[in-house]
């Protein structure tokens, strides 16, 4: 029997079978046809079935699938480090793969953690974001702040020691580090869109002061961009507006195709693992971490991604959701915000987005809302039409739940 995520198993509804995909369609064990709506949780960056990944995965395949990085390596995962480290910006160099966005956040916390150690600071407290999600390992858990998912911390997050949540807004910024910046060994952010705790949206500024306050305070920086990655935001990377020391990348990394991340540091984080002493290097390794057939996936993602100028198609994107987005409104929406490839519908009521699935599905639209909030993460090789459609069965919800 699946156990399936996010869902009580005995109340659950009977999910969509899929048989087959292709570019931005799902298509159902009985031949319903439906635009994902969703990119399968913000991954499918390039559309399903791509023939050029397709392409690259089997001539991987035809090779090896997997070798252990553990004294091995192979040409697909040196390849991807030296494109990440020329493609990223400042020297955001050192690549440590993962096979999943949450171990990848855990690294970079361990990361952060161990760094402190090594240097001989006792700092341990760690600074968050309220509504903060980072995944559903422990200590990504840890550092979330929404209950909704953190069950197993108990009500009000009480077991949760050493992190301090804070709003996205300057002075409480600026408060928490005059009280614990010295006590701090990081502070990590989904910059600028925080993703399951709302889509929530914020302004550059914010970390903008967060890169001095880290820098005056000896602070590591870590930018979860796990969701926020590979052009979500409207940017390449958030890290291209304000550099990180520790940066996460997953989800679209593979271009949704293998569960692939990658915890990446820059020199400073990297040269105070350098020792002579073994207790000093970083004694963590994932079994799939680096896996050949996933660095082929991702190489080809990343030359898609620069070939195909996938800016300018989410600018477009953007620029038609805001188009077909203006002017409209209803009194149980609290707000709409949209930012580069993510549009999200806030309602007042999580009941009235009760039944909408079955909507959007009867519409031709594979869409999932959670909580209070209606949203699409589209993938980028989607056609104007298709995108007007997932708008517009958004929009008609309101009308046909009346």
């Amino acid at each position: 029997m699946i156990w399936y995520p996010y869902v009580q198993m005995k109340t659950m509804s009977e999910p969509i079978k899929i048989k087959y995909a292709k570019g931005v369609h799902l298509y159902t064990e009985d031949d319903h046809d439906l635009i994902d709506s969703v990119s399968s949780w913000w991954s499918v960056i390039h559309g399903y079935n791509h023939p050029e990944i397709n392409e690259a995965i089997n001539n991987q395949l035809e090779k090896f699938a997997h070798v252990m990085l553990g004294g091995l390596t192979h040409d697909n995962v040196l390849k991807l480090s030296d494109k990440l480290a020329s493609w990223l910006p400042g020297d955001l160099d050192y690549c440590f793969f993962s096979d999943s966005g949450s171990v990848a956040v855990e690294v970079a916390l361990k990361m952060a953690l161990q760094f402190n150690t090594n240097r001989g600071s006792d700092r341990e407290m760690i600074l968050a974001l309220e509504h903060a999600y980072h995944g559903d390992t422990f200590k990504a858990m840890e550092v979330g702040d929404d209950v909704d998912y953190h069950f197993a911390f108990g009500d009000n997050n009480e077991k949760k020691k050493g992190v301090i949540h804070i709003p996205t807004k300057i002075d409480a910024l600026e408060s928490a580090f005059a009280e614990y910046g010295d006590k701090l060994t990081c502070f990590i952010v989904e910059p600028l869109l925080q993703g399951a705790g709302g889509m929530l949206m914020y302004d550059i500024s914010f970390l903008e002061k967060a890169r001095i306050l880290c820098d005056k305070y000896d602070v590591l920086l870590i930018f979860d961009e796990v969701a926020t990655g590979f052009g979500r935001t409207g940017n390449r990377f958030v890290a291209d507006l304000v550099l990180p020391d520790i940066l996460v990348l997953g989800k679209a990394l593979t271009g949704g195709y293998i569960g692939h991340a990658v915890t990446v540091a820059n020199k400073k984080v990297f040269d105070g693992f350098l020792s002579d002493d073994d207790t000093k290097a970083f004694m963590h390794g994932p079994t799939f971490m680096g896996n050949a057939l996933a660095c082929a996936a991702a190489l080809k993602s990343i030359e898609l991604f620069e070939r195909d100028n996938y800016i300018e198609r989410i600018k477009n994107i953007e620029n038609i959701t805001r188009r077909e987005m203006k002017g409209f409104n209803d009194p149980r929406i609290k707000e709409i915000r949209i930012m580069g490839g993510c549009v999200c519908i806030e309602v007042y009521d999580e009941k009235t987005l009760e039944g909408f699935k079955k909507f959007a599905y009867d519409n031709g639209v594979f869409s999932r809302t959670f909580l209070k909030y209606m949203y699409a993460m589209v993938p980028y090789v989607i056609k104007e039409e298709e995108l007007v459609t997932i708008l517009d069965t958004m929009k008609k919800w309101f009308d046909y739940k009346k």
